[in-house]
């Protein structure tokens, strides 16, 4: 009697041991089956209930709602959602780099087209037929300065050179229209442009404010530009092996277990994207150096290197070139003379024809920029400063956004988990990779270096991804051309491979460029002058001075030409 209780409770705890293990077999797959249909996936061949796992390659091989085929189907499916999830995570910044450079270089180009217009109307309302016979000049100069703008093949120095030489060029015989110079003796003129300075301090000044603007406005749109692409390219990312098997371990191994509710713990979110994006995390320190050279060089458009004060004025500033060499002009013609030779004499007709012309036109200086003519409606100046102040504002606009870009990349990892869809935030109840609790490796560094001790992706730190490092390069070029254009330098005739300061930091930049100075080659006398000068003396009684008898007018109008 003693012995029949304990067969009893034998006899039970057996049943209930195979009542329980038929349950755990038993159990429902119907949670699975609608989250797999919700992904768009076919219920076919999804097992109603758990089957063995022995078939499985990446999640748990014990009981489970996968076949084969799905645990397939749901890492293409990871690989899908990591594309989707990069991609809407660095959305805002392409978008950043995409709209800035649009409307930047929108800006910028009207702002020239204005500038070219606001002169044009200047100069004709002034000059009239004088002006738009030799209008070429000034129509070639903002043709090279857009040129060289849009990333032409330009020497912005050479383009000044030649349009204040061809300027000389043209004055000179106004002002000594009795004369006829054959091309050889024009471009022993030219040689005097340096030398002489007929035209003041304007040239130069101009020179070093067209030349810092442009280099400047230039450098920040094709750095606006790489940002863009860049930042395009890396966005479409590279998924290795391990990171897709570890997408899936994470994200839908749960489903295979039954729990396809169930969010990863952010912890085990952030060791996996940092495995997954360890590549793109070493683009940051690049990136970063490419973001503060973009913010100098801001900082240059809204200040020393304003495009505003050289574009708004530059009709002003040559009418002061003009003026000046009209008071120079004796000297200028004497010392041209003494240097190139005697000039043949022009027939009567030809000489009046000019004088005439001179004589007939008006030159009105102005004192102050409201005394200059505009157009009809005087809309042409006002757009050009509504250009400006808008242009103005978009690149306060692009600074701020730029400072938001700083660590981008190293931060993707954790911006990525800290979704509220990605993780749970209750550390106990969410999935740890293994099954519901807490999760509790610690979370690596970021950095292809670091992701030897990830314990969630397989990562090859002896393999940098060769895509990636070509971006950085594209970066370490784009930021040395930033920084040279912060220092005034055109850096579009040096070596772009130059990374000699390709890691260095903006604290060391010079505020000031590189002045080259040259000295004017020795004039020697045009060969077939019939006449050459005896001597100084004989210069100075050249019918030639006679020119300075013409009205001031005269000369003026010769500056106009544009």
């Amino acid at each position: 009697m003693v012995k029949t209780p304990v067969v009893v409770f034998t006899s039970l705890s057996l049943l209930l041991s195979l009542s329980c293990a038929g349950d755990v077999k038993s159990r429902s797959c119907s949670d699975v089956r609608l989250a797999f249909t919700t992904k768009g996936f076919s219920l076919h061949n999804v097992p109603h209930q758990e089957i063995s796992g022995e078939h499985l390659r990446v999640c748990a091989q014990g009981y489970t709602c996968c076949t084969s085929d799905m645990e397939d189907q749901l890492g293409q499916q990871s690989k899908l959602d990591f594309e989707r999830l990069v991609d809407d995570s660095s959305r805002n910044i392409r978008t950043t780099f995409t709209s800035r450079h649009k409307k930047f270089d929108e800006f910028f180009l009207e702002l020239l087209d204005n500038s070219e217009k606001s002169l044009n109307d200047m100069f004709v309302r002034t000059y009239g037929k004088l002006y738009t016979h030799n209008s070429e000049m000034f129509e070639d100069l903002f043709s090279e300065l857009k040129r060289y703008y849009t990333g032409g093949n330009v020497n912005l120095e050479e383009v000044l050179n030649d349009f204040w030489s061809r300027l000389l060029e043209r004055m000179f015989q106004l002002l000594n229209s009795q004369f006829t110079f054959s091309d050889d003796y024009l471009e022993c003129i030219s040689k005097y442009t340096d030398q002489l300075k007929p035209f003041g301090d304007v040239p130069r000044k101009l020179k070093a404010q067209v030349t810092k603007a442009f280099i400047a406005a230039r450098s920040f749109v094709q750095g606006l530009m790489v940002g863009r692409e860049v930042a395009n390219r890396v966005a479409k990312v590279n998924i290795s092996p391990g990171c897709s098997k570890a997408l899936t371990k994470m994200w839908y191994c749960p489903y295979c277990g039954g729990m396809s509710g169930l969010k990863p713990c952010a912890n085990y979110c952030q060791n996996v994207m940092r495995g997954c994006l360890a590549n793109q995390a070493d683009l940051d320190p690049e990136w970063n150096l490419f973001i503060d050279a973009m913010l100098l060089v801001a900082d240059r458009l809204e200040g020393p290197f304003n495009i505003e004060a050289v574009m708004e004025p530059i009709d002003v500033k040559i009418s002061e070139a003009i003026m000046t060499m009209q008071d120079n002009s004796m000297q200028v013609s004497s010392k041209v003379f003494q240097g190139c030779g005697h000039p043949k004499a022009a027939s009567v007709g030809r000489s009046a024809r000019g004088i005439s012309d001179v004589f007939n036109s008006r030159f009105k200086p102005f004192n102050s920029p409201e005394e200059r003519p505009t157009t009809a409606a005087g809309t042409s100046l006002d757009r050009l400063r509504i250009v400006w102040r808008t242009m103005q504002h978009s690149v306060v606009d692009i600074k701020e956004k730029l400072k938001e870009s700083r660590r981008f990349w190293s931060s993707l990892p954790d911006s990525i988990c800290a979704e509220d869809e990605m993780t749970d935030p209750d550390e106990e109840q969410c999935w740890n990779s293994h099954t519901r609790g807490r999760y509790f490796p610690e979370v690596v560094k970021d950095g292809l270096t670091n992701q030897l001790n990830n314990p969630e992706v397989e990562v090859d730190i002896t393999r940098p991804d060769t895509f990636i490092r070509q971006q950085i390069m594209t970066l370490r070029v784009m930021t040395n051309k930033l920084r040279n254009a912060y220092n005034g330098k055109d850096v579009y005739f040096q070596d772009s491979s130059d990374e000699e300061s390709g890691s260095g930091s903006g604290s060391g930049f010079t505020t000031e460029p590189e002045v080259v100075h040259t000295e004017p080659p020795m004039l020697e006398a045009d060969k077939s002058d019939p006449q050459p000068p005896t001597d100084a003396g004989s210069v100075q009684q050249k019918p030639s001075v006679t020119v300075l008898s013409i009205p001031a007018l005269l000369l003026l109008l010769l500056l106009c030409w544009r």
